[in-house]
Parts: structure tokens; C-alpha cells; sequence
């Protein structure tokens, strides 16, 4: 072979002269060409003593040209770190079938070829290539996930710790573990995990961590099996939508997270014999899921997690059930991008509650408290059950842009400018809503409640006449008893319908998104004789703005019903259907029916 022929002409050469580096850096060579790379490090370390220890100068600074394999180490080790940032704590190795956590996978790592090879090859300063070693590193530690259903038995830590997956016997769990891991390992990958078997729930750290990493681990997996239990061999198209595993609540961010996602039926096969290399580019597939799921198909392939369009991820998740009531709350921490205490035992409203309060203090968006249905304990403005999500947001009819203008144009001789410039101030200088223990901060357009009269119907339910001072009068439908009173006879408790203040309102552009050139100011600075006309202009665009708001405010909008508690705390009162509420005169909205109410 060439490399043996190699290695013979290198050891001549050391025995010709053994200070000299020459014969060293042929063996290197040699060793490496034959993929014998403990020795090729070993003769590659020689060298550069040789090198170092030579008389010459000019042979001693050639060691500038070369890097000692212990900055190559310290490199590969800092991209390892990072590629493992994202990884699972706990992996199985598919080849050793051993649970491995995160100091037997840098073992792992650096008994292996790969990491060998990598070590032996960088020799000059020239070959420490990062993107290299990244390459090299993220190939190694490609990990496949597991989404499925969990079932009676289940493989769990302690039945596969310290022990080799593929010697264990048993059905069940067992073998649904010792199936994915042989997927895994077929279509090249090292590690696998499944969250049966890859947690220790028995350490809070621990589990505290994987509940709030577990979508950025999904999401960054190589591959997503999805093992589907309930789905026989050679089913049909249909099956997969008709699976219980679209209803579980941990599979909505183990589906949406992942980029690539292939499906296996209960014998492990290929859904529908699909063999392409991710069944998110199968359009029959993708279709399926969406009839299942109700979620966008554009969301399911490329899902973005955070704070955008919460009421509608809200409405993604309504219908879905888990075993333990608090994952339902805590299983939407990644979909929500949010990392908050899991605390077992707290009960399902009180971990949903603290979800949503994140949710609606983080990002300010009132859609979160749009919904019908049971209060929470947590908090009276939101839901008891995560199914009160279920219906979709009230659609109340809104203007067209010629509709706007021509409101707008009849308002301008009704509507005097100082009082529409300062409310439309006032509301632009709202607070966002701010939860704190509990207790919601909501700023808001509050209409006190001037009658309360109870009607004729269904005993299961009380519908009432209310009105308001400045809305339409409405009817009313809730299981709570409320209070009965006119302007003729008051009561001392008080009743507010209020419109939570929504800033999209204010049609304000999004200033992220725009950058002003040098030009542009250049341009706005250029003649003091057009001043005139600008400052005519902004006055008129000022107007403009707040006339577009009053005419948005006289739209319909969905009212909440407030109740006095004491004196400044207020509660929820809780109606079957939306409250659509809209004011008598868009002309009469003024400041004093903008509030802050304290919401227990």
C-alpha cells in the first residue's frame, strides 16, 4: 500500500537523522494517510519538539507556522459547547446503545474518528478553519428526536440507565425505544432521544430546564420522528389526520418546531410510503394536518415562535388535552417563547394563568383576554380552561378606506381639533396592560353601567338589559346573578363596560423597520421659506390621525363587564357570548372615559 510505502521512507529519513524534523512531519503524513491518527498526533507532537530544539533559527521559526494539537482542542471543544447549547442534557447513543449525558458525549465525541481525524489533519495555522470544525462537530452530534403518544408502559430513566438499550427485553415502551433508536442508526445518525426515558424527573433543575428547552431542542434537531401508535400498516390517506396524537398537548410544538419531520405507523413503516426525506414537503401530508389541527399550513412548516398572533396560537392549542393538568400550560412555553418556573402541583389554572399573564405583560396584546366561557381563580380577565380559546375572536364588521375618509370628512365641522389632538395624546400615551400578583393593570375606554334589568328566559341562564352612559343599550347572558338597578334606584356597587385599549388602533408605523438616510434629512432641512407649508401640513396630518381614531372608536367593539369589588378593584363578570358594545356618538368620546382599572 502507499501509505506503508510512505511510512518506510519516512522511518529512513528519521534514521538518517533523528534531530531533524523532516522525518517526523513525513510520518505525520503517512500515519494520517492511514487513518492511524493517535500516532499520527503522537509523531506530529514529536516534530514540533524537533522543531523547537533545532540549532538553527530559521528551523525554529518554522514552529510559527504550526498550531500544537492543544489549541486544536480548545477549539473543537468551544464548538462543541456551542452545538450542544441547543442539544438535549441526556442523549442515546444509537451505535453503543448507552443514555449518555453531557460528559460521556464529549467522551464519546473524542474517542471517535471524526474527532481524531480532525485533530490529525489541522497541522498549520492555515487549516484552523472554524466553519471547518463547526462542520465537522454539528455532523457528529446530528440527533433525532422523538414525537409520540405516551402509552401504558413506557421505557423510563431508570429502566435504561447504565445499561445497553439493545440488549433490554420487553414490549412496549422497551421496544418502541429499541425501534426509533434502529431508525436512527440506519439513517446515520449518532444520538436519539425520547422524553420517556432522557429526563430525570425526579430532579427539579433538571426538568425545569427540558420543559423550557424543549422546543429549541425540537427545533433544532436534525430529524423529527413522529411515531404514530394508532396508525396501522398500509393505512390510507386519512389516517394520519384521524390519529390521537394530533390532540396530544406536548405533540403541538413537537410538530411545529422541527424543520425537517417524517412519519411512521405503528410497524414503523413509512406513512403512506412516503420515502422522501421530509414529509413537511408532502403536500398530501401537510393537508392532512391541517384538516386535523386547524393550524395555518404556511405555521406548520414554518412555524415562529413568540409573542406575534398569540390568540390565534391560543386557538391552535384549545382543543388539546395531557395527562397532567399543568402541561397544558407548560407545554406551550416554546410555542410562546417564554421560560417560566414549572411548578407541579400548582393545578391547571394557575399555571395557565401565569402563562397568559406573561403572555399579555410581555407583548401588550389585549387578544389574549378575548375570550368566552369561566374565569380563572388566578384572574377574573382570564379563562379557567385553555378551551375557551376554542371559538374564534368575535368578527365585527370594520369600514373600508373610503368609509374611513368620508366619517372622517363628516366629523371634521363636529369635532372640535383641541379636544380629538388631546385624546388622541392621551391614548397614545397609555400604558401598556401590566400584570403584577396576579392582579391586572388595564388600561382602557370605560363606560359606567347605568342600568341593570334582569329579562323573561331560560332559568339556566340570566339574560340582562344594560345600559351605559355614551353605548347602545345591549343585552347581556351569564350565569352570574347580578345586581338590579336603574338611575332611578342606584346601587352603591359600580359597573363599568369597557373597551381594553387596543394601540393598533392608532395606525402608528412600526419604526423598527424604517431607517433614515442622510439624504432624507438633508432634504427636510432645505429651505426655511417652505416652513410655513410643513408645519400646515403636520398640523393637518396631526388632525387627520385623530379623527381616523374617533371614527375606529365609534366601530363596534368586544366589551368586557366589570364589577366594583372595592373601591378601586373591579372583576370580570363572565357572559356566554361576546359583548358587542358600540358607542351612541363617536362625536362624545372625550378623556374622562379613559381609565387605568385594577382587575383582581
Amino acid at each position: 500500500m502507499l501509505w506503508e510505502d510512505a511510512l518506510l521512507d519516512a522511518k529512513k529519513v528519521t534514521e538518517l537523522n533523528p534531530l531533524s524534523h523532516v522525518g517526523y512531519q513525513l510520518t505525520h503524513a503517512a500515519l494520517r494517510g492511514a487513518q492511524r491518527y493517535d500516532e499520527a498526533i503522537e509523531a506530529f507532537t514529536i516534530m514540533l519538539s524537533k522543531l523547537d530544539d533545532a540549532s538553527e533559527p530559521h528551523i525554529r521559526d518554522l514552529h510559527q507556522l504550526y498550531v500544537c494539537p492543544s489549541e486544536v482542542e480548545d477549539a473543537i471543544q468551544r464548538a462543541v459547547w456551542i452545538e450542544l447549547e441547543y442539544a438535549p442534557l441526556r442523549l442515546l447513543n444509537t451505535s453503543t446503545g448507552l443514555l449518555c449525558d453531557r460528559a460521556a458525549q464529549l467522551n464519546s465525541f473524542k474517542i471517535s474518528p471524526d474527532y481524531k481525524e480532525l485533530l490529525s489533519f489541522i497541522t498549520k495555522r492555515s487549516d484552523l478553519q472554524i466553519e471547518r470544525i463547526k462542520e465537522v462537530v454539528a455532523m457528529h452530534f446530528r440527533c433525532v428526536l422523538l414525537s409520540h403518544r405516551w402509552e401504558e408502559t413506557e421505557a423510563l430513566l431508570h429502566h435504561i440507565q447504565d445499561k445497553n438499550v439493545r440488549e433490554l427485553k420487553g414490549l412496549g415502551g422497551i421496544a418502541k425505544l429499541q425501534s426509533f433508536c434502529k431508525i436512527a442508526r440506519d439513517a446515520g445518525y449518532f444520538w436519539a432521544w425520547m422524553d420517556t426515558c432522557c429526563i430525570d424527573k425526579s430532579n427539579n433543575v433538571e426538568l425545569q430546564e427540558s420543559v423550557n428547552s424543549m422546543f429549541v431542542w425540537y427545533r433544532h434537531s436534525a430529524l423529527t420522528i413522529v411515531y404514530l401508535s394508532d396508525v396501522p400498516p398500509s393505512s390510507q390517506p386519512g389516517a394520519l389526520a384521524r390519529s390521537v396524537w394530533n390532540e396530544r398537548g406536548w405533540t403541538f410544538q413537537e410538530f411545529v418546531a422541527p424543520k425537517v419531520v417524517r412519519f411512521y405507523q405503528k410497524d414503523w413503516s413509512l406513512y403512506l410510503d412516503d420515502r422522501s426525506p421530509n414529509h413537511k414537503e408532502s403536500p398530501a401530508i401537510m393537508e392532512e394536518l391541517e384538516s386535523a389541527t386547524g393550524i395555518d399550513p404556511q405555521a406548520l412548516i414554518s412555524f415562529c415562535p413568540g409573542m406575534r398572533d398569540a390568540r390565534e396560537k391560543l386557538q391552535w392549542a384549545s382543543k388539546r388535552v395531557t395527562t397532567v393538568q399543568e402541561d397544558i400550560a407548560y407545554s406551550l412555553f416554546g410555542i410562546f417563547d417564554v421560560h417560566l418556573p414549572v411548578i407541579y402541583g400548582e393545578r391547571k389554572q394557575s399555571a395557565l394563568g401565569r402563562l397568559l399573564q406573561e403572555i399579555v405583560s410581555r407583548s401588550g396584546d389585549i387578544t389574549s383576554l378575548d375570550w368566552v366561557g369561566q374565569s380563572s381563580e388566578f384572574n377574573s380577565c382570564l379563562p379557567a380552561s385553555i378551551i375557551s380559546y376554542a371559538t374564534p375572536p368575535c368578527s365585527l364588521s370594520s369600514l373600508s378606506e373610503d368609509e374611513i375618509q368620508t366619517a372622517v370628512s363628516s366629523l371634521q365641522n363636529i369635532v372640535d381639533v383641541d379636544s380629538a389632538s388631546k385624546l388622541y395624546d392621551l391614548l397614545e400615551n397609555m400604558n401598556t396592560p401590566l400584570f403584577a400578583n396576579c392582579r391586572l393593570r388595564l388600561p382602557c375606554i370605560a363606560f359606567r353601567v347605568t342600568e341593570v334589568k334582569r329579562r323573561r328566559g331560560d332559568a339556566a341562564h340570566s339574560t340582562y338589559g344594560v345600559k351605559a352612559d355614551g353605548l347602545r343599550d345591549l343585552l347581556i347572558t351569564t350565569d352570574e346573578t347580578l345586581i338590579q338597578f336603574s338611575r332611578a334606584k342606584p346601587t352603591r356597587q359600580t359597573f363599568f363596560l369597557v373597551r381594553p385599549w387596543d394601540r393598533r388602533l392608532l395606525e402608528l408605523p412600526d419604526f423598527a423597520d424604517e431607517v433614515e438616510s442622510v439624504e432624507d434629512w438633508s432634504e427636510s432641512e432645505s429651505s426655511s421659506d417652505s416652513l410655513g407649508e410643513e408645519e400646515l401640513s403636520v398640523l393637518s396630518e396631526v388632525h387627520s390621525r385623530s379623527l381616523r381614531l374617533m371614527v375606529h372608536l365609534g366601530q363596534a367593539f368586544n366589551a368586557l363587564l366589570l364589577a366594583q369589588q372595592r373601591v378601586g378593584e373591579y372583576k370580570r363578570v363572565t357572559s356566554d357570548h361576546n359583548i358587542a358594545a358600540q358607542v351612541k356618538d363617536t362625536a362624545s368620546i372625550d378623556i374622562t372615559n379613559i381609565r387605568t382599572l385594577d382587575i383582581l
